[in-house]
């Protein structure tokens, strides 16, 4: 008989997703915050015999100074094992020779060092927080309705993220207004795109039914996870809302109170 729930497929899995913003942490200014439990809960997945991979849509740093700054925190995460959306768009960009305007955080454009920008016939969008004034939005509406078929990329298309200070704007309310205004379907890199995951999943070598995602957005963490074939829980941190648990359309495979829970739940029913 077919699991029914996430805690019905814990034995039979071979590998875990974990989001990380709102997971195992919550953003701010002086780089954020472990959330309570998250730092052990990691490295009690890292003993045990499942796969481990961190899967984020953050654009405000490369992954390199993104990392470092999780390893200041205390958790064990090395670069290979994070998968983010701007490695993968300058894939993308390099495979389709394109060439982007880019309006993107500061932090992170360092990762568009090997591609070539002038003459600009794409634009790609991220997280560009304080950046999304009016004059860069109009910039790249600009560049797009000047192109005889204009492309837009979106680095991730969450709504909202949570940093220490309350809930922000997230990539994907700029990214509408461009499609608005240009007429134009952004291509999404970052969750819950099935490439992005897939490429999480070819990396571990593993199905996606053998995978469990972990995360704090019911629609690109939890849904897009189960779009690819995992099962999706999400944790009651970062920015969930307790009318995520009444969503008309994605539904999680289960909820935990937190990160820990969840890592508590998958071993005991593991026997470990």
């Amino acid at each position: 008989m077919a699991a029914t729930t996430w805690e019905d497929s814990v034995k039979s899995l071979k590998g875990v997703i974990l989001d990380m913003c709102g997971v195992l942490y919550d953003a701010g200014e002086d780089g954020g915050s472990p959330i309570p439990g998250s730092v052990e809960a990691v490295k009690r997945l890292k003993a045990s015999d499942l796969q481990l991979r961190f899967c984020t849509n953050e654009t405000q740093a490369t992954r390199e100074v993104f990392v470092a700054e999780l390893q200041r925190m205390g958790f064990d995460i090395s670069v290979c094992e994070v998968f983010s959306p701007a490695p993968a768009a300058v894939a993308v960009l390099k495979e389709r020779g394109l060439r982007p305007h880019l309006l993107v955080y500061n932090g992170v454009l360092p990762e568009f060092d090997s591609v070539e920008k002038t003459n600009p016939n794409c634009v790609v969008i991220g997280d560009a927080a304080e950046k999304f004034s009016y004059r860069n939005l109009n910039d790249a509406f600009r560049v797009l309705i000047a192109l005889e078929k204009p492309v837009l990329f979106s680095l991730g298309r969450g709504k909202y993220y949570k940093e220490d200070d309350g809930l922000k704007l997230d990539v994907g309310v700029y990214m509408k207004a461009l499609e608005y205004a240009c007429d134009v379907e952004a291509e999404v890199i970052g969750k819950p795109d099935p490439m992005f995951f897939q490429k999480v999943l070819d990396d571990m070598g593993i199905q996606s039914h053998q995978t469990l995602m972990i995360g704090d957005d019911l629609v690109n963490d939890v849904g897009g996870a189960q779009h690819c074939g995992m099962k999706g829980v999400q944790v009651r941190t970062g920015k969930y809302r307790p009318s995520d648990e009444k969503h008309p359309t994605v539904t999680a495979d289960g909820y935990v109170d937190n990160l820990s829970e969840a890592v508590e739940t998958i071993l005991k029913l593991r026997g470990q």
